[in-house]
């Protein structure tokens, strides 16, 4: 669908949305797509809406939405309103996902409007916070943030919680707030994982970003997976491009420029494929400096060109001075019908001082709660660390009997002289590191392997080992891990291609299997080894 076809039916929308009316292009090809959906009623219309807004098919999203608008009525009764109101928003956040700040700003200022003629306050919190995201943009991170506490006062639904809780969180990791940042992400995780991971993803790659600047590199890597497979399974491609870009940024600050510009160019191609011209520009700013750090001057300044001109052509000060207008102008109008309407007036003042009120308790009890969290983490920490030595010295033990006396079967109590074979055999097949490190060993390749089958290697598992085939296998794994992590050129290595050369398919289930096995990570074991190798 052409762009301009997009400009055309939001400036007639906006032109005539007063008078319950819609302008609809009638060229040949719109006429077709129109067609398909007209015939909706206005629920089928936001169910559609929805359904492509949630596929990433923001153009037919946004057609759906339009022709809500102009089939009900803003006139109408308010239950109709409400769905007047989640087409305004949905359509506005699509403007905005496409760098159209100020006509999303200004669907968003409708939207308002009718929440505040109908009452619709749980509407009207979510609208604030959408706001709050676009002066978040803009880096006017203090009035964002009053946008996100003025919605946080008066949400009532626990995925509203989240997303501003996430929103917040967000805000005081740009402006340097680490500790903060770091408190009201994870609370927000906490809640969203009670609740269905609502928006999870957001939260994910924001701890990403958290601990990138924290220089917390394993931790980055970790939170910025899980963040990409969650917006994977969302089918939220422009989320899969934004996550891209924190890997590329974790890498590149973590030093490894090659895999920095992987993870930018896979960003920038779902970037352009969609014209996320925002993640273009933060994309040519990385690569601008990952050119300078090797020195290649010329192409570092062509970078950085692209980004200056991408960056004013989508957030100039022109932009944000029209965006600046826009509110004044909806200040005015407020303030106008605040003055014809006395009780209305006196409820909003009452408003503001429960609000203020609300937001000084919020702030001393964020004083109080990060405090006391810190020195909780603090104690712990020294707890936990030496509860990690003394699991990590047991382990040394552990590996060094091991390379002393190999492991040999104990017969079992079992008496039948097949299962004693099948016994010896299933240990000499888990001793050969080539056959057990591949990702795609299991149960029946081991049966394969002994010549035998399924349910007879599973019984000798379980009844001479006492153990089911994943910890039987996990503890094969962990030691050959144990051993790599115990090599002298071990640095050359990460946390994620160890795991991958024991045969683990995720970094997380390794780490998993690890601590289960060892009782402690397997972060703290390496540096653990590398300390006892180099005293």
């Amino acid at each position: 669908m052409p762009r301009t076809y997009f400009f055309c039916l939001f400036f007639s929308t906006i032109a005539l949305v007063a008078n319950g009316q819609i302008f609809l292009s009638e060229s040949d090809k719109d006429n077709d797509i129109i067609s398909e959906f007209k015939h909706l009623s206005p629920r089928q219309l936001l169910d559609t809406a929805n359904y492509y807004f949630d596929k990433s098919s923001m153009d037919t999203a946004l057609i759906c939405y339009n022709l809500l608008i102009g089939t009900v009525s803003q006139n109408t009764d308010g239950k109709q309103s409400l769905k007047i109101i989640d087409a305004l928003n949905k359509s506005a956040i699509i403007y905005c996902i496409r760098n159209d700040y100020l006509s999303g700003k200004q669907l968003f200022i409708k939207a308002l409007q009718l929440c505040e003629k109908y009452g619709y306050i749980a509407r009207q919190t979510m609208i604030f916070s959408n706001i709050g995201n676009i002066y978040h943009y803009f880096n006017k991170y203090d009035v964002a943030e009053l946008y996100y506490l003025r919605a946080l006062q008066a949400v009532t639904d626990t995925s509203g919680i989240v997303l501003l809780l996430n929103n917040l969180g967000a805000n005081k990791l740009h402006k340097g707030c680490l500790d903060s940042a770091s408190f009201l992400l994870s609370e927000s995780i906490k809640i969203s994982k009670r609740h269905n991971d609502v928006y999870l993803y957001n939260m994910l790659n924001n701890m990403a970003l958290l601990h990138t600047k924290k220089q917390a590199y394993d931790s980055a890597f970790y939170y910025a997976h899980l963040a990409l497979d969650a917006a994977k399974k969302r089918n939220r491609i422009d989320k899969e491009a934004e996550f891209l870009q924190t890997l590329g940024t974790a890498f590149f600050e973590f030093g490894r420029t090659d895999s920095a510009l992987f993870y930018i160019e896979l960003s920038n191609t779902k970037a352009r494929e969609n014209n996320f011209l925002k993640i273009l520009a933060e994309n040519y700013l990385i690569k601008s400096k990952i050119e300078k750090s090797k020195g290649h001057d010329k192409a570092a300044l062509k970078y950085f060109e692209k980004h200056v001109s991408l960056k004013d052509s989508i957030s100039g000060t022109n932009v944000f001075g029209d965006m600046t207008q826009l509110q004044h102008l909806y200040d005015v109008s407020k303030m106008n019908q605040q003055i014809e309407q006395f009780i209305a007036e006196e409820e909003m003042r009452m408003h503001t001082i429960h609000f203020q009120r609300i937001i000084q308790w919020i702030l001393l009890t964020n004083f109080l709660l990060v405090s006391s969290i810190l020195l909780f983490v603090f104690f712990q920490k020294r707890k936990l660390g030496k509860a990690y030595q003394t699991l990590f010295d047991k382990n040394l033990e552990i590996i060094s009997f091991e390379k002393q006396s190999p492991p040999k079967y104990k017969k079992s109590t079992l008496t039948q002289n097949t299962q004693d074979e099948l016994a010896n055999k299933i240990l000499t097949i888990m001793e050969d590191t080539s056959v057990i490190c591949d990702t795609n060993f299991s149960i029946n390749k081991l049966a394969v392997l002994t010549q035998s089958n399924y349910t007879h290697v599973s019984q000798v598992i379980n009844t001479v080992f006492k153990k089911n085939f994943r910890l039987f296998l996990n503890a094969y794994r962990i030691r050959e891990a144990q051993r790599l992590f115990s090599e002298p050129d071990v640095v050359k290595y990460t946390i994620d291609t160890i795991a991958f050369q024991v045969g683990f398919k995720s970094t997380s289930a390794f780490r998993d299997a690890f601590k289960e096995i060892t009782g402690v990570p397997p972060l703290f074991f390496l540096k653990s080894m590398q300390k006892h190798n180099n005293p």
